[in-house]
């Protein structure tokens, strides 16, 4: 299935909040695209070990992890058209969670796995909208290539860019000091 738009015309926040079908939506200024049917199992296996790898790290400590379905609004202002649901995201400040139904901010991580339908749009038109709204890290983790592109934020200009593979047992966040990901077990879970 392919990422299409709902409709012509501009969408902001309350709109998104108020549809009620059984499609899952992201609004990227303020153009709705429908996301993919539920992920394949390899997916879901990779997405699982990242989030217990990150959660162990983050036991104890003030930053919060997400796995998607969650809304994270990136602008949160008056002109609220920007709403995304990234497979992992972390957040270290508390203030960006008291709405309680989204985080109201931009995440200090966010994790993309790629799936078919999805690559350009994670590649491409999300790179570039973290980009934009200055998210300080940025994952995209290939399953395909058992691969992974860290995009870190270099003086608000735009992503530095380091790919690592399944063979990288220490891959650091920077965002969280001290933490690093086994991308070994990430991709043996598949």
């Amino acid at each position: 299935m392919s990422l299409v738009a709902k409709k012509e015309r501009y969408y902001t926040y309350k709109d998104y909040y108020a549809w009620d079908d059984d499609c899952r939506w992201e609004l990227i200024d303020g153009v709705p695209y429908a996301m993919a049917p539920a992920p394949s199992l390899g997916h879901q296996s990779i997405l699982v070990e990242l989030a217990r790898q990150l959660g162990t790290f983050l036991q104890g400590k003030r930053c919060k992890l997400f796995i998607a379905p969650c809304d994270v609004r990136l602008n949160a202002d008056a002109e609220d058209d920007t709403v995304v649901q990234p497979d992992l995201l972390v957040v270290c400040d508390k203030s960006k969670l008291e709405d309680g139904k989204s985080v109201v901010g931009v995440p200090d991580l966010i994790i993309e796995i790629l799936s078919p339908s999805n690559t350009k749009h994670d590649k491409l038109t999300k790179l570039n909208l973290y980009k934009r709204f200055g998210v300080p890290e940025y994952w995209i983790v290939d399953p395909d290539t058992a691969t992974v592109t860290v995009n870190t934020l270099w003086q608000e200009t735009g992503y530095s860019s380091q790919v690592y593979d399944k063979r990288s047992t220490a891959v650091p966040v920077e965002v969280l000091d001290g933490c690093t990901i086994d991308l070994a077990n990430v991709f043996d879970a598949v």
